[in-house]
């Protein structure tokens, strides 16, 4: 009989089931990498200036030159070991012939959201052979090369199945009510509320027996922009 810990909490692998997290572990259930932590503005401005200094190809003593400073001093704005005055940090962007306002271009990444109200998605209906599907999205990705639409899809009674919806990405779908039969390239799964499916969108996918109308799901497509 397997021994329990002292907190009566059991092992399995090298993760304690049941203990009480302690401080450095995961704070959810994602294997994300953290974020790391945010350069200090002093370091961001270093960053850019040698960023700057590398593109028009000039050494650290010739830019130091042309701004009127020491060798020395520019190389701990550089570093981000000191917080250059704003007469330096001007005489620099003159040197560099850009506006003061592109050394901060690093510091502090603006973090986006998309908030939608209950009810207020965008609605799309669709027409013809996808009648009574309706669409309405929950949300929108900002920027960044990764594309996030989260789609509350509501089928009616006047659905027809339609299992040749095709496009990039990758999609998630989880069922909130009624029930369908949903084709994924040559496999069928039957779904009902509580169940989810995620696969790889590029395949032949879509509704094909309605078996209880009508039908709600959330519908979340992961793809890169062009």
């Amino acid at each position: 009989m397997k021994s329990a810990t002292k907190s009566g909490a059991k092992r399995r692998g090298d993760v304690t089931v049941g203990a009480r997290p302690r401080k450095g572990d995961l704070a959810t259930g994602s294997t994300a990498p953290p974020v790391q932590a945010p350069m200090s503005i002093a370091a961001a401005i270093g960053v850019q200036i040698r960023g700057l200094r590398k593109r028009l190809d000039i050494t650290a003593a010739e830019l130091a030159h042309q701004a009127g400073l020491s060798a020395g001093m520019l190389s701990k704005i550089e570093n981000g070991s000191v917080s250059a005055s704003l007469e330096s940090l001007e005489a620099l962007a003159r040197a560099l012939n850009v506006p003061l306002t592109s050394f901060f271009a690093s510091y502090e990444g603006r973090r986006d959201c998309s908030y939608v109200p209950s009810g207020q998605g965008v609605t799309i209906e669709r027409r013809g052979t996808k009648a009574g599907h309706q669409y309405q999205l929950l949300g929108h990705s900002i920027a960044g090369n990764l594309v996030v639409e989260p789609y509350l899809i509501t089928l009616s009674g006047e659905a027809e199945p339609y299992p040749i919806f095709q496009h990039e990405g990758i999609e998630f779908i989880h069922m909130l009510t009624g029930s369908v039969v949903y084709r994924h390239a040559d496999k069928t799964y039957a779904l009902k509320p509580g169940d989810s499916l995620m696969f790889d969108s590029a395949a032949p996918h879509g509704p094909e027996e309605l078996t209880r109308l009508p039908m709600t799901y959330l519908s979340i497509i992961v793809y890169t922009r062009e």
